[in-house]
């Protein structure tokens, strides 16, 4: 049978979403602690990759077991073998073809960063002393959503067939002491938000005109774009499936 699982981690402690050779990742984290439950080999598949440092708030993988699952109690034990920053909120079963990765329609991203000294955002969010212009940011971020080649927010060197991707939403909000970016697509590029921050923030310092975005994108060239920001204040928070009811807030285990 195929199953999902819902989940959520703080990247603080691993080396993004994916198996490392030399390095812990949740993907692995999960797959060891799976197979020692199920005893037996368990590969699962993510619905992204999320890149070292960066923590999700809604993720979804897929594997599959032969083990007929109590879910909820089997949820329950994977959360007790787990450390405390990744949490297990639900597993269900759905059809043997479901694919985490490729079904997902959407995913959505915020970017959180902090004006002012606060211990409960530290590592949590990317601290700025001047505050941006956040007018201009929006009006930047209008010009990124009319276009679909992100070439130039995409990693180097990346093995991608297309750097296409659909923006249906990209808008800066200041709410609960913090300034929150919040993007959502189809699909996503290494490295793409985080670069898209970056150059939206060089437009909000006064570094960049809010005209220049078009020149940077229209370039295909990552050395004309703004610097990536650093990976702590960048969290997943929302992936959407045609067949999979979304119960977005997480607070804490809901199992």
């Amino acid at each position: 049978m195929r199953y999902f699982i819902e989940l959520s981690y703080h990247g603080k402690h691993y080396h993004g979403w994916q198996r490392q050779p030399n390095a812990p990742s949740v993907q692995e984290t999960l797959e060891n602690g799976l197979s020692l439950l199920l005893r037996e080999p368990v590969t699962i598949t993510g619905a992204g990759r999320t890149d070292a440092g960066v923590h999700a708030r809604q993720m979804f993988a897929h594997f599959d077991s032969e083990a007929g699952l109590h879910t909820k109690d089997f949820a329950y034990k994977l959360n007790a073998l787990l450390a405390r920053d990744i949490a297990i909120h639900r597993i269900f079963t759905v059809a043997d073809e479901a694919h985490a990765r490729f079904d997902a329609v959407s995913r959505t991203y915020e970017y959180w960063i902090n004006q002012s000294k606060n211990p409960f955002l530290d590592g949590l969010s990317y601290y700025l002393r001047h505050p941006p212009d956040i007018d201009k940011m929006n009006r930047a971020a209008e010009i990124i959503m009319k276009y679909s080649d992100f070439q130039c927010f995409s990693k180097s060197k990346t093995d991608v067939k297309t750097y296409f991707c659909e923006i249906s939403h990209a808008r800066w909000v200041f709410t609960d002491e913090k300034l929150v970016f919040t993007i959502t697509a189809d699909r996503f590029l290494r490295n793409m938000v985080r670069a898209i921050v970056g150059t939206l923030l060089e437009v909000g310092s006064g570094k960049m005109p809010v005209e220049n975005v078009k020149k940077i994108i229209e370039s295909k060239n990552r050395s004309e774009a703004g610097v990536s920001v650093p990976a702590h204040g960048l969290y997943l928070t929302r992936i959407e499936y045609p067949f999979v009811r979304n119960e977005k807030e997480h607070h804490g285990n809901r199992t």
